[in-house]
């Protein structure tokens, strides 16, 4: 800790400077910043009620008689469990208070605690699981609220606040840097776009305050890599333009209505960027199909499209496109620049209403299929693989059975005759797009 103490005597701080040494030179302090922020970070306690399971041999009429039991059933028992976490007063006038949604899930009783003392009974206005934010209502007078600020600008580096109560304690405070910006892939959330910082978060800081040096809300607390339960410097927090676009939809509707843009996507591998003649490095996210009849399809996007941008923000993965659909209202328009055969495009598209995807002869007819027993689809949409043979070169090609072959070098393909002619182009490598259940991709065979 005492190594941050030394980086803040040169870091720029907003009216962190009151105090003074014997010469009457100031010292560091956050503490003028903070005795205005503490107060709109909550403590929130849940209480849950659940059935306790009875063992099954209480309820057989036999045991009970064996063990000269009562013939009455026992009456349910009920326990009633309590469990802490934090909030952010974004609205002090409306008594608006975000949260994480795993905080408040499943509760039947959810209390609010001030800073001061006060405590009030919430309101759980509506949630979104799949970002892990809930909005909450309390009625108090003379709330405290943060300031949101806008989370683009935030830098790898920068000095940020951690404001929550973990393990129950209380209101506490902890200091970091943002260690990184736009984690995803973690598994915690449907959508992840997290800052990761080393400033303590533990359990009981979920839905607290990440703060700037400024006392600007930039993130909420949500997540922690853990492996000895306690913290280890990797925390993650949903940044306040990601949690900001679920809390206006929730206060509009009382919930989230998430649409999309009717595409499969994938992140362009090296490999497939030289495939469909992607230079210099370009990154981007790859689609794999196009939904028929879907906002989409309807806007131009084609399979093979590699998008690069969204309004004039680079997308470096599948994982960051998706997030800028689906912070987006249904029927906002998005402005995509694609890559499509070498040439760059824009192509504005609509955020659509979600939909659901509608998804022989065996004989070999290039050698990277080898072993893979192929007939064509039930439904005419391409070519099923059926069946692979172990040790084959189908098998280390990467199909599965149930795979449908959609495409083979660019070129659709909807029946084993169009499959061979297809694949006769090349002899050193195959491009496949491929559906897998309801999803599809693109293979490279070589």
């Amino acid at each position: 800790m005492l190594w941050l103490v030394a980086l803040f005597f040169q870091a720029p701080a907003y009216a962190t400077w009151p105090l003074q040494d014997g010469n009457g030179e100031p010292l560091p302090s956050l503490a003028p910043m903070l005795e205005k922020v503490n107060p709109a970070v909550v403590n929130i306690s849940t209480y849950t009620t659940r059935t306790v399971q009875q063992n099954p041999l209480l309820r057989d009429p036999f045991f009970r008689r064996f063990f000269n039991m009562p013939e009455q059933q026992m009456p349910e028992q009920k326990r009633r469990t309590q469990s802490a976490g934090s909030g952010v007063i974004i609205d002090a006038k409306n008594g608006t208070v975000v949260t994480n949604h795993h905080v408040i899930d499943g509760a039947d009783e959810i209390t609010v605690a001030l800073e001061d003392g006060r405590s009030y009974t919430a309101t759980l206005v509506g949630s979104d699981p799949d970002v892990d934010v809930a909005v909450l209502k309390i009625d108090g007078k003379d709330l405290v609220d943060i300031p949101v600020a806008d989370s683009d600008p935030v830098r790898v580096g920068d000095f940020v606040v951690a404001i929550g109560n973990p393990f129950g304690l209380g209101q506490t405070v902890t200091t970091g840097i943002v260690s990184a910006l736009g984690r995803t892939g973690l598994g915690i959330e449907g959508y992840e776009n997290f800052i990761q910082t080393d400033a303590s978060i533990n359990p009981g800081n979920s839905g607290g305050a990440l703060v700037n040096l400024k006392g600007e809300l930039v993130g909420i607390n949500t997540a922690i890599i853990a492996p000895a339960g306690g913290n280890v410097g990797i925390g993650f927090a949903i940044p306040t333009n990601m949690a900001q676009a679920s809390i206006t939809q929730i206060l509009e509707h009382g919930e989230v209505k998430r649409g999309q843009l009717g595409v499969i996507i994938q992140d362009l591998t090296p490999e497939l960027a030289e495939a469909f003649g992607i230079e210099n490095g370009q990154r981007g996210a790859l689609i794999a199909e196009v939904q028929e009849n879907s906002a989409a399809d309807k806007a131009g996007l084609k399979s093979g499209d590699v998008v690069v941008a969204v309004d004039g923000k680079d997308i470096l993965s599948s994982a960051q496109l998706r997030n800028a659909v689906g912070v987006r209202k249904i029927g906002e328009t998005l402005k995509l620049t694609i890559v499509r055969d070498g040439k760059t495009k824009v192509i504005k598209s609509k955020i659509g209403e979600p939909s659901t995807l509608v998804a022989g002869k065996d004989e070999a007819v290039h050698k990277f299929l080898e072993g893979a027993s192929l007939k064509e689809a039930d439904d005419a949409d391409g070519v099923l693989v059926s069946e692979i043979a172990q040790g084959t070169p189908a098998a280390r090609s990467g199909l599965r059975p149930g795979d449908v072959i959609l495409s083979a070098n660019k070129t659709r393909v909807k029946s084993i005759a169009e499959l061979r002619k297809a694949v006769s182009k090349t002899d050193d490598r195959l491009l496949l797009q491929v559906k897998r259940g309801r999803a599809a991709l693109y293979i490279i065979l070589k």
